[in-house]
């Protein structure tokens, strides 16, 4: 792990709006990103279509969470230009290791076919990367993920910069401006990813917020 930069200054760094990234896997160094758009997901408007609701509802997957968060960071780094560096994964196994980071993992036959990681303070979720290795299966890991944090209480979904891919499925982009009082309200909070007593099945998975 960069000695430069401890668990505690990441933390810090994403409760006043700013994450890191490298140049690529093979450069040293991290870099601090402060963008003037920001990616949000609003939890009670994530896009089911069709496909996706009927995926999740045919089965033959499971869900899992936190069951290999080195797994899924190495998966979102597997392509062929990643900011995931060492400095990087090693921050985040560290974070993870203190209960700040987690993953949210979809297996079929025991492979894992997709998944997303991030980190979370208060009621913030801060989304790192995602990837697939079959179809749906980074769109099905969202969908459980929204879920859940909806019902651990979460307020803030930030997926820091808006890719086409996340504006299909729903987010949006809003300032700087607008953002830092959604953050500031979401450090005040108190959510947990792993609700006492959540079991979700695929039908509450696929249901609107309202009737989840």
């Amino acid at each position: 792990m960069n000695k430069n930069i401890t668990p505690n200054i990441l933390l810090n760094a994403y409760r006043i709006g700013v994450f890191p990234m490298a140049e690529s896997r093979g450069t040293s160094g991290i870099h601090w990103m402060r963008p003037n758009l920001r990616g949000v997901f609003d939890l009670g408007a994530f896009h089911i279509s069709r496909s996706l609701r009927a995926q999740i509802l045919r089965g033959g997957y499971d869900v899992a969470i936190n069951r290999d968060f080195a797994g899924v960071v190495r998966a979102c780094a597997d392509r062929p230009q990643t900011w995931i560096n060492t400095e990087i994964f090693d921050l985040y196994m560290e974070l993870h290791r203190l209960g700040h980071a987690h993953s949210l993992e979809i297996y079929a036959e025991n492979a894992l076919i997709g998944g997303v990681y991030g980190v979370v303070i208060g009621g913030a979720f801060f989304g790192e990367s995602m990837f697939s290795r079959a179809t749906g299966g980074s769109k099905m890991a969202l969908a459980y993920l929204i879920h859940r944090l909806r019902a651990g209480g979460f307020v803030l979904f930030d997926t820091q910069y808006l890719t086409p891919h996340l504006a299909s499925l729903g987010a949006v982009e809003i300032s700087r401006a607008d953002y830092e009082p959604r953050l500031a309200l979401a450090l005040t909070l108190r959510a947990t990813f792993n609700p006492a007593g959540y079991s979700p099945v695929p039908a509450s998975v696929v249901a609107p917020p309202s009737a989840g």
